[in-house]
């Protein structure tokens, strides 16, 4: 199949998935075509049967356009690689406004290349943006005009139908997966690369955003290292960056909080903690706590979102009600306390990361895209 993929391509669950749906895909004999305005971050150098197709964003002089429509450049340019390319169907990720390009990318294309547009929905795009009064009436429209939609979660596809109705639709979960070959224990770097020797070592890989509750991840750390030596790693960047190290100031446990910012191999960091945490608001899927899972390390969550429909209580990690720090704090000490416990929660997590695996995962994506092409 000769299949466009389109996503943001920062930092993020959406763009992390469709960028290695795509080069999945295209080691499996597709030709993917990614069309964005930036190089996926997670597409790293060249890989067969694997296109990148820039959007032009550069600002017209135009008085009118002070603010540049990106979505008319990306609809153009979605119609241009589907023509050149003889595409079989373009596959958008995050609703709002990538649904909404495909369909006017497939207008075009009407009386020329019968295009079909599936779109996957991935959180943020459903729970937050297209439920702004200004957004919703064409977040479901573009919905209910892509030829197939999936969700990433049943939590998600619940929360859509709640929210759109989406009579018309109908929407298949294909959850998010790993790379095993990437996300594994062996990945580890040294752990006196990040910390002292007798340290537990806490991680956290997120946006920053208000969502995540970085400032949680900074009151829970706090709590355990009154309770034993440890470090904290925070991965990522973001608005509420700012806020969590006034947090870490304010409670003066900077010597073993360390921000690393944005890094592009999260993998050697994962298989190095001991603790994963991820106390959201909400998360449609958790990507981060999988790929966490995949390095062999346990996860300290909020029962929220999808995460419930990756992690197990006491099983594969630990989960506690959004904002209940003192409850996470109380079960992280007991948990790292036991390395018998800890062992078992560790294997637990690697045998159910692996249900979540790329091999098991994007054959479902194919069987979607040949169920969408017999339409």
């Amino acid at each position: 199949m000769k299949i466009g993929i389109t996503c943001y391509p920062t930092y993020g669950g959406s763009g992390a998935l469709a960028t290695e749906l795509g080069l999945r895909l295209a080691d499996r004999g597709h030709e993917i075509h990614f069309i964005t305005y930036d190089s996926p971050f997670r597409m790293r150098g060249y890989t067969d049967r694997a296109v990148f197709h820039q959007v032009d964003t550069t600002m017209s002089r135009y008085p009118l356009f002070d603010h540049y429509p990106y979505t008319l450049a990306l609809a153009s340019r979605q119609y241009e690689v589907a023509l050149e390319e003889k595409l079989d169907l373009l596959h958008v990720h995050y609703a709002i406004p990538h649904a909404t390009t495909a369909f006017l990318a497939r207008s075009m294309l009407a009386d020329q290349l019968p295009l079909k547009v599936i779109t996957t929905l991935h959180g943020t795009d459903i729970t937050l943006v297209g439920q702004e009064s200004s957004f919703y009436a064409i977040t479901k429209f573009s919905i209910e005009q892509s030829d197939g939609v999936t969700a990433v979660s049943s939590f998600l596809k619940d929360e859509t139908v709640r929210a759109f109705g989406c009579a018309s639709c109908d929407l298949h979960v294909i959850p998010n997966f790993v790379n095993l070959a990437e996300y594994h224990p062996e990945a580890a770097l040294p752990r006196e690369s990040f910390a002292p020797a007798d340290h537990k070592l806490l991680v956290h890989v997120s946006n920053f955003r208000e969502v995540k509750r970085v400032k949680d991840v900074v009151r829970i750390f706090a709590r355990i290292r009154r309770a034993m030596p440890a470090t904290l790693l925070m991965v990522g960047d973001g608005p509420d960056r700012q806020d969590a190290e006034h947090e870490v100031r304010e409670l003066g446990i900077g010597a073993d909080v360390r921000f690393l910012g944005r890094l592009d191999a999260v993998a050697p960091v994962l298989a190095a903690a001991d603790l994963f945490v991820l106390p959201s608001q909400t998360e449609s899927f958790g990507l981060a706590a999988l790929e966490a899972m995949a390095c062999g390390s346990p996860v300290l969550a909020a029962r929220s979102g999808g995460l419930p429909e990756v992690i197990t209580d006491g099983v594969e990690g630990i989960l506690e009600p959004a904002g209940s720090v003192e409850a996470m704090a109380r079960r992280a000490v007991k948990l790292l306390r036991d390395p018998a416990a800890h062992a078992e929660m560790r294997h637990a997590a690697l045998a159910r990361a692996a249900t979540f695996s790329a091999d098991i995962v994007v054959p479902q994506y194919e069987a979607f895209y040949e169920e969408i092409l017999a339409t």
